[in-house]
C-alpha cells in the first residue's frame, strides 16, 4: 500500500489549496504537519499548518536525527519528523505530505515502496508570478527568488510518479481527488501515463 502521498510544486502553484481540498473531501487521509523556522502567516495556526519553531531548536532536532527529511528553502528550514511517517505506516493509514521538490525526492528514496509522488505544474512562469503577487505574502525580492527556484524545480518533474497541470483550479481539484481515491483503493498502477492536463 502507498501510505505516503506527496504533493510537490513550485511556490504559488496552488499545492496548499489542492491539499486542503483533499483534506475536506477525504476525512480518512491524515495531514503531515511539517516543522519550519519561517514566521507564521496571518491565517495560519501553529500545530495545524506547521509546527513553527526557532532555528536553534530546528538545528538541535537535526543533530538528534529527528527528521526523515529537511531542507533550507528561501532562507528558512522545513522538515518532516520520522515518527509522523513511521506511525502512519505502522497503522496502515494514508498521510498527505505537502513539501518542496528535494524533500519529496528524499522521502521517496527512504520509503520507495510506500510513496506516491505528484508534481503540480502551473501553466507558465508568468501565471506563477501573477499568483505570487496576488497572494500578497512576499516582497518583490522574495517573489524573484521563488521564480528562480521554479526553473530549478521544473528539472525534477520526470522523477515524480505523476504530473498534474493546474491551469483550472476546479478541474485540478477533481483530477487530484480521482488520483488519490485510486491510490486509496490500492489502484496506484492504474494510470496509463504520468500526466493529466
Amino acid at each position: 500500500m502507498k501510505n505516503l502521498i506527496i504533493i510537490s510544486a513550485p511556490s504559488g502553484a496552488g499545492k496548499t489549496t489542492l491539499c486542503r481540498s483533499i483534506q475536506a473531501q477525504v476525512s480518512q487521509i491524515k495531514w503531515s504537519v511539517s516543522f519550519t523556522t519561517r514566521k507564521k502567516r496571518k491565517m495560519e495556526k501553529n500545530g495545524v499548518d506547521y509546527q513553527f519553531i526557532s532555528e536553534s531548536t530546528f538545528k538541535k532536532l537535526i543533530d538528534n536525527s529527528f527528521f526523515a527529511e529537511w531542507e533550507k528553502v528561501h532562507g528558512f528550514y522545513y522538515g518532516t519528523s520520522k515518527d509522523s511517517i513511521n506511525n502512519i505506516i505502522k497503522k496502515d493509514e494514508i498521510l498527505l505530505l505537502e513539501m518542496d521538490v528535494k524533500g519529496a525526492l528524499s522521502i521517496k528514496k527512504l520509503y520507495p515502496s510506500k510513496t506516491f509522488s505528484i508534481f503540480i505544474t502551473p501553466p507558465s512562469i508568468d501565471h506563477l508570478r501573477k499568483r505570487l503577487q496576488k497572494r500578497g505574502t512576499d516582497s518583490k525580492y522574495r517573489i524573484n527568488i521563488r521564480l528562480q527556484r521554479f526553473k530549478e524545480e521544473m528539472k525534477y518533474v520526470s522523477r515524480f510518479d505523476f504530473n498534474l497541470l493546474n491551469d483550472d483550479l476546479a478541474k485540478a481539484k477533481n483530477q487530484l481527488l480521482d488520483i488519490i481515491l485510486k491510490i486509496k483503493k490500492g489502484d496506484n498502477n492504474g494510470f496509463k501515463d504520468n500526466t493529466i492536463s
